[in-house]
């Protein structure tokens, strides 16, 4: 079988990273991981990649410049002039103070006032730029050229668990694209999409929250829901803003792309497609039942699972997001009322198909009552695997590694939930590799459990890189 072609972008990539890492690991053996701070944030300012020294050289060469041509044009003789003064400066300066004692003196002068200089310079930027972090100027400018520098990635999915994912990725990456279900059609999503005729902007909403800077402050804002007024009662202000730019735009795309701007987030958020999409399901007594909100109320076993109309077109956008990208995640997220619902899209599920690089589908913890009751890990690969006609669009599956503790599982119990069952002999008979990692929180609070974004975001990470390793591997052996 022939071995996928590899781009020579993804081979450069990965020798960088290998390169930095061997260099980390010399330098810090040579110094013995005792560097000052202030000798480390010089050697920072040394990286490649700012775009900081050569604007500074630049500048100082305009000084001199401009001192010379001054001089020149006064008819100053400016060369003859300062050599002949630097001579007699430093005579006389010798016959004082010997050479051997007067240079080092000097230089360290010198030093001291480009030091200095630079130190007033860049902390001025620093008051401006980031004056309520307590974080240096070259840290940020470092963690800003290694994330706009980072893997391309696009994430599957809908609901709080993309968002949470999302979380923890755009630490590590800024190339990342969120594709996002728009089958919402409960609260007040719904709402706003029987009465104005919109798309549910609720699941787009909590990404855009997730991926903006100012995360928390934004997140509360988006989610502030109205407890007062004719009309405004139960509806979310994040929902309100998008409908509103939605309206102004033309169309949600335009209003996600508008927004993304206004609250400069990391990376893209993009529903799945503008259709009015509408989702029905058989279940196993025979009922048929439509609409996202209705299909878990039936509390039924779902046999089988679509949407209205039947193949709805995807955004351009997403599609070049796929083929562009390098490193493919499917969930977190509801089986079949946020996951499912982006592979419904015919032309999503061939470009991730086609795709040949690392993929995975993270696996909710646990079962979901109404729509994925006594599933386990190998029941939600069939499901995926069905409504994108059995083609394989994951390589890999991640699952939690410990139960949660006893009395979240009497919690969970009581809501006819429970932890999702790892057979593992079926997930690999269906040609998948399980990925066991503890990626989850338990809110003490609420009794609740939660990936933690960060955590999730590091097993996938070293997850690709090693997939991305082998490919390379594999194709240097070919």
């Amino acid at each position: 079988m022939r071995k996928p072609a590899i781009p020579s972008s993804r081979i450069f990539k990965q020798t960088l990273r290998t390169f930095g890492r061997d260099t980390q690991d010399e330098i810090k053996s040579v110094i013995g991981g005792r560097t000052p701070v202030w000798l480390s944030q010089g050697f920072k300012w040394m990286s490649p990649g700012l775009f900081v020294k050569r604007w500074m050289m630049m500048s100082a060469g305009g000084v001199l410049l401009v001192s010379l041509g001054l001089a020149i044009w006064t008819k100053l003789t400016p060369i003859a002039a300062i050599m002949q003064f630097a001579q007699s400066f430093f005579e006389s300066l010798t016959r004082v103070v010997p050479s051997y004692i007067s240079g080092p003196i000097v230089i360290l002068l010198g030093f001291l006032l480009i030091f200095w200089g630079q130190k007033r310079t860049f902390g001025a930027i620093t008051e401006v730029l980031i004056p309520d972090v307590d974080q240096r100027l070259v840290d940020v400018l470092l963690n800003h050229r290694r994330r706009s520098r980072g893997t391309k990635i696009v994430v599957v999915g809908g609901g709080t668990g993309l968002s949470t994912l999302l979380r923890g990725l755009k630490l590590i990456s800024t190339n990342l694209t969120a594709v996002v279900t728009v089958a919402d059609d409960g609260g007040s999503s719904g709402r706003l999409r029987r009465e104005i005729g919109v798309l549910p902007p609720g699941d787009i909403r909590n990404c855009l929250g997730a991926l903006a800077d100012e995360e928390k402050l934004l997140t509360e804002l988006f989610r502030y829901r109205f407890t007062a007024g004719d009309g405004l009662t139960g509806h979310s202000f994040g929902n309100l803003f998008l409908t509103a730019m939605s309206e102004i735009t033309g169309d949600l795309e335009r209003a996600v792309i508008a927004s993304s701007k206004v609250l400069a987030i990391r990376g893209d958020v993009l529903p799945a497609t503008l259709s009015d999409v509408k989702l029905w399901a058989e279940l196993s007594d025979g009922r048929r039942i439509e609409g996202e909100s209705n299909i878990t109320e039936a509390r039924g076993k779902i046999v089988q699972f679509g949407c209205i109309p039947e193949n709805p077109p995807a955004l351009p956008r997403v599609l070049s997001a796929i083929e562009e990208a390098e490193f493919i995640v499917i969930g977190p997220g509801s089986l079949y009322t946020s996951v499912i619902p982006n592979l419904l899209v015919p032309e999503i599920a061939d470009a991730i198909a086609r795709r040949r690089v690392p993929s995975v589908y993270v696996c909710n913890v646990m079962t979901q009552p109404g729509e994925t009751d006594e599933y386990t890990v190998a029941d939600h690969i069939r499901a995926i695997d069905r409504a994108c006609g059995y083609r394989k669009l994951f390589d890999a599956v991640l699952v939690q590694r410990r139960l949660p503790s006893e009395r979240v599982l009497r919690k969970y119990a009581a809501m006819h939930a429970q932890p999702v069952y790892l057979d593992f002999d079926e997930v690999l008979h269906l040609g998948r590799r399980v990925i066991r990692a503890d990626v989850i929180d338990e809110d003490s609070r609420t009794g609740y459990i939660r990936h933690n974004s960060e955590r999730l975001a590091r097993v996938l990470m070293r997850w690709n890189e090693r997939e991305s390793e082998e490919l390379i591997e594999g194709y240097d052996r070919y």
